[in-house]
Parts: structure tokens; sequence; C-alpha cells
């Protein structure tokens, strides 16, 4: 037990690492450029670090505080995320022509057999919700498990035998 407490006191060997040219020294990146990750994936020897992995160490430790300093209140989110507006206004020309344009597409879309597509819609909707108060109605019931499944099973049945195929997506789901 004594020597695995004297292994894990022990420094980091090359914790400092001078720079190019030898004059300067600084901890060991954490992270690294993208031209020093491909060199040390192809396994070559550690050498001094260029000066982009220390910008990308100290870009990563300023993320790291600021994350730390994250104001999380309703305020401090609020007066973060505000600061860009107001916001450019809106072109109500061009709103008015989109909204004119969209009538008629309706308008459109109406006419011949699509006058039915919304009712034919809101008709699924009614079945659908039907089959919901019938679960409803089921589950407030004091039932076994076993009664309540093949209930619900009964009520599926009885749907898919009075609807058309093309509804049954809509309507029921398992």
């Amino acid at each position: 037990m004594a020597a695995s407490v004297e292994t894990v006191n022990q420094p980091v060997e090359n914790e400092w690492v001078t720079f190019p040219g030898g004059e300067l020294e600084g901890r060991r990146p954490k992270t690294l450029c993208g031209p020093c990750r491909v060199r040390k994936a192809a396994g070559a020897p550690p050498r001094a670090i260029c000066f982009e992995c220390h910008r990308a160490d100290r870009r990563r430790e300023a993320a790291i505080k600021a994350a730390g300093e994250f104001e999380g209140t309703a305020d401090g989110i609020v007066g973060r995320f505000q600061d860009g507006l107001p916001f450019d206004p809106v072109n109500l020309p061009r709103l008015a022509r989109l909204k004119a344009a969209r009538a008629t597409a309706r308008t459109k879309a109406r006419a011949g057999a699509g006058q039915y597509v919304d009712k034919r819609r809101q008709a699924q909707i009614a079945a659908r919700h039907a089959l919901q108060r019938l679960a409803l109605g089921l589950a407030s019931r004091p039932m076994e498990p076993v009664a309540r499944a093949r209930a619900e099973a009964v009520a599926i049945h009885a749907a898919e035998s009075q609807l058309p195929d093309s509804w049954l997506p809509f309507v029921v789901s398992r």
C-alpha cells in the first residue's frame, strides 16, 4: 500500500516545456494544434511546444473559466441575450404580399377534391379523440391489467374494422 502512495505523489515529468528558441518555458498544453496533433498521433518524439499550441491551450482555459462564471439566473440570461435588440423592423409591404399569396394558394387548394381534405382531417382527429376518451374510461375503471389490455385490443379492433385503412396511422397508434 505504501508503494502505491509513493507512485501517486510522484511529480509529473516534463510538466514544463520550452518554447522554440529555448528562452521561455510554459506548462505542457492540454490542447494541441492540428500539426502537433498529427505529429503526436504518428508517434513522433515530444519537442518544444509551438506558439499555436500555447494559444489553443490559453483559449481552452479562458473558455473553462468563462463557463464557470456563467450567470444562470433569469436576469443574467436576459441581459446576456437581449444585447442585440432591437432587431430590424418588419418589412410590412412584403409581409402583406406574402399573406395575400398564401391566401390565394389556400383558396386554390380548397378547389375540387381539396375541399374535402380539411373535413377528412377533422374526422380523423374526432376518431382519435373518441378512442382516447375510450382509453381514459378504461383506465379509470378498476380492472386487472390483462383484462384492460384485452379491452383496449377489442376497442382498437373495432376502430380498425370501421375506419378506412388509410386512416389507421392517423387514428390508432400503438
